[in-house]
């Protein structure tokens, strides 16, 4: 195994979502940990920067103002739209191939059992349906981007 296949596997054990994985072979072993531990060394990054914000309290107060008061706002648009999320991980498309036009647009109306999307996993292009009757609000993410498990991909107005 040389150092490509290596950081293949390490690309690819990122993009899986796992938190572990441990291959052995006849005189290699490895052990690739992602995820909580990569989450835990951004936490902890964190409070460094809050520690400059107490350094420059008049240069740096106004910024998390402004966050605080734009997460309640998020909360109370999202609270009445239903959230469609990937059930998969992958790559999403809003296309059924290049030449095709989009499954749904911003406007879209949409019934239960409609194609919204379709994301490709291990060479396999799985349809994701929806499960709700409305209007799509808003697309969160863009064509041909990787999506992870759980991930928001749309919002819908069920009204």
């Amino acid at each position: 195994m040389d150092i490509k296949d290596i950081q293949n596997l390490i690309k690819f054990v990122a993009k899986s979502g796992a938190n572990e994985v441990k291959l052995e072979m006849e005189d290699v072993k490895i052990t690739i940990k992602t995820g909580k531990a990569q989450k835990q060394t951004i936490v902890q990054a964190m409070p460094v920067q809050q520690q400059s914000v107490l350094q420059s309290p008049a240069i740096e107060t106004p910024q998390p103002a402004a966050i605080k008061e734009e997460a309640p706002k998020t909360e109370e648009e999202s609270s009445k739209y239903i959230t469609i999320k990937s059930p998969i991980i992958g790559t999403f498309y809003r296309k059924p191939s290049p030449d095709k036009s989009n499954f749904v647009e911003v406007g879209s109306s949409i019934a239960d059992g409609d194609v919204l999307c379709v994301i490709e996993a291990m060479k396999l292009f799985n349809e994701i349906e929806s499960e709700v009757t409305g209007k799509i609000v808003k697309i969160l993410i863009d064509d041909a981007s990787p999506v992870e498990f759980d991930q928001p991909l749309f919002l819908v107005d069920p009204s």
